[in-house]
């Protein structure tokens, strides 16, 4: 349960302002037809996260739990510095093609947004953290939701309403946490 709730809470709060939370609030201004939108988030991120679980689990099969703690803590170290980085939502909406309508283009667009995101990265390391997969992809699916489906639906009031500047805070502080409990050995052992 623990894998599942910290994949949850670090994916829900590192998302906040993200270009695929962007991605999500332009797709719903362009297109009006949120229940398809909502649909190809889903699609692509359990595609895209169950790829990157599984290379974190090939990962702590590979290096041993000495190394993986040390791959693990300097990577969510990494993810807080990451994190304190704005996006700047990029031209992923043309990557998908009208012709694929409405849902399609939103599987598209979001997949090859989230590829080497650091969503995608913290999915690896909190797999190879956690070596179970399916309750990390299940965590880190449903942060994104959580953080994505507000956008679609309320995108325009939410980015009036939230300090992003404290939500990235707050992510990128229990990165670090995370980070420093990995290189420490707290919480979980490696092995």
């Amino acid at each position: 349960m623990e894998a599942f709730l910290i994949s949850t809470g670090l994916v829900a709060l590192g998302e906040m302002g993200d270009k695929t939370q962007l991605l999500a609030l332009l797709l719903a201004t362009r297109f009006k037809r949120p229940i398809p939108i909502i649909l190809g988030i889903l699609v692509a991120t359990l595609a895209n996260h169950a790829f990157a679980g599984a290379v974190g689990n090939w990962v702590a099969e590979v290096i041993g739990p000495v190394w993986l703690r040390w791959v693990v803590g300097v990577s969510f170290l990494g993810m807080a510095i990451w994190t304190l980085i704005p996006d700047e939502i990029e031209d992923d909406l043309e990557a998908g093609k009208h012709a694929l309508g409405v849902f399609g283009t939103t599987v598209l667009t979001f997949f090859l947004a989230e590829m080497g995101d650091k969503t995608q990265l913290v999915t690896v390391a909190l797999a190879a953290r956690y070596q179970d997969l399916l309750h990390v992809v299940a965590g880190t699916t449903l942060g994104m939701m959580l953080a994505d489906v507000p956008a679609v639906f309320v995108g325009d009031w939410l980015v009036r309403k939230v300090s992003l500047k404290w939500v990235h805070g707050i992510a990128a502080a229990l990165f670090a946490v995370m980070g420093v409990m990995a290189l420490l050995n707290v919480g979980h052992a490696f092995g």
